[in-house]
């Protein structure tokens, strides 16, 4: 069942199974260490935040102090203490992506959700987060929607994913100008030809 405030929780069979599988990946007297990833199954299964009851039952099975569990939650950013909507955007705003307009697209994303920052739609579908840094620098600017990338993004672009997600579609995440991987944005400058091996 899920977990809220006023109610119980308790994994689902099928993710009792999955934590017993990341429990048993540690040595015996070590598996507190497996706290980050029940925790964040535990949010998955409980509508993508963490009820008092799901911080609870996770510190149950490792046989944590509960204070312990909830200094790992208060510490990381990706574990939420609230309910959020269907699809939660984080939006980079750390320098190498407000360089390269972070700030547009932060505009774009309040004026097509209509909230902002740590606000969910009036639907529930979405909730708007910022985020000191996601890790993807060279492909700036750049926003999280769930567990997907979407990356060299303009105002344009972003309002095309969001309104796509308001449809019920996925759109491909990645760069979104056709760029591969962290190649530079102009296109290969260097080892634009292969030679074969052993050839001078």
């Amino acid at each position: 069942m899920t977990g809220s405030d006023d109610g119980g929780f308790a994994f689902a069979p099928e993710n009792r199974e999955k934590a017993a599988a990341y429990i048993a990946k540690y040595p015996e007297g070590r598996q507190q260490s497996a706290v980050l990833p029940l925790l964040d199954l535990a949010q998955r299964q409980n509508g993508g935040w963490l009820s008092r009851a799901a911080i609870e039952h996770v510190a149950g099975m490792l046989e944590m102090p509960l204070i312990r569990v909830e200094e790992v939650v208060s510490f990381y950013v990706m574990l939420l203490e609230r309910p959020v909507g269907k699809h939660v955007v984080w939006v980079c705003t750390t320098t190498p992506c407000w360089l390269r307009g972070s700030d547009g697209i932060v505009a774009k994303c309040r004026e097509v959700l209509g909230v902002d920052f740590s606000e969910t739609t009036e639907d529930g579908v979405f909730t708007l987060m910022e985020q000191e840094c996601l890790g993807a620098c060279c492909n700036a600017p750049m926003v999280q929607i769930d567990d997907d990338y979407y990356e060299d993004l303009t105002p344009e672009s972003i309002e095309a994913i969001l309104d796509a997600f308001k449809a019920g579609r996925t759109p491909a995440p990645g760069s979104q100008t056709g760029r591969r991987g962290s190649a530079p944005a102009g296109g290969l400058t260097t080892l634009t030809t292969l030679q074969r091996e052993g050839s001078s």
